[in-house]
């Protein structure tokens, strides 16, 4: 099985300093849902893994949050693909839980939920955290300059073999042309 892990802020939807808080702020980027319809139609599994600490904060809550995620399926759909789950940390980070990326808690709930190994798995994100955690969990990290990855490519210090793209259009023809 091919799958392919996404994080949501910044790789499939705009995102903001205040927080993406209801599905009208939800917005995607231009592309990103062509590539995981792209994605989708090549035979690759697709699975959104976000930090959402915006719920632990109070800044949404999880009729919000699902509304969110309704929007973001529906759009998909719409394009032609398809994501196979979600999931999601709600802790803030001073609560050091082990799915907050980049703790690699949700890359290997993943794996582990279908089956594969972690380290089969990429993960296409804009933060080091995101790469980290792929890392952790003996994966392969993509990085797109959407969202903030143009300032984490400008600091430096990505996780070895780190592929590096413009967005996750590019990022997903990239892996259905090279990985078999």
């Amino acid at each position: 099985m091919k799958l392919v892990i996404l994080d949501r802020d910044g790789v499939i939807n705009q995102d903001r300093d205040d927080f993406v808080k209801n599905s009208l702020e939800w917005v995607p980027i231009d592309g990103a849902l062509d590539g995981i319809a792209l994605l989708s139609q090549a035979g690759w599994r697709v699975v959104v893994a976000t930090n959402q600490s915006g719920l632990g904060r109070g800044l949404f809550d999880m009729h919000a949050l699902n509304a969110m995620h309704d929007k973001m399926h529906h759009l998909v759909g719409k394009a032609g693909g398809r994501i196979d789950a979600v999931f999601f940390c709600p802790h803030k980070p001073e609560a050091h839980c082990s799915c907050r990326k980049p703790a690699p808690g949700m890359v290997l709930d993943i794996a582990e939920r279908f089956g594969v190994k972690p380290e089969s798995l990429w993960l296409i994100g804009d933060s080091l955290r995101d790469l980290q955690a792929i890392d952790t969990a003996g994966g392969k990290a993509i990085l797109v300059r959407t969202g903030k990855g143009r300032q984490t490519e400008k600091a430096g210090d990505l996780p070895p073999r780190t592929e590096v793209f413009d967005n996750l259009l590019v990022a997903a023809e990239w892996l259905i042309a090279h990985v078999s």
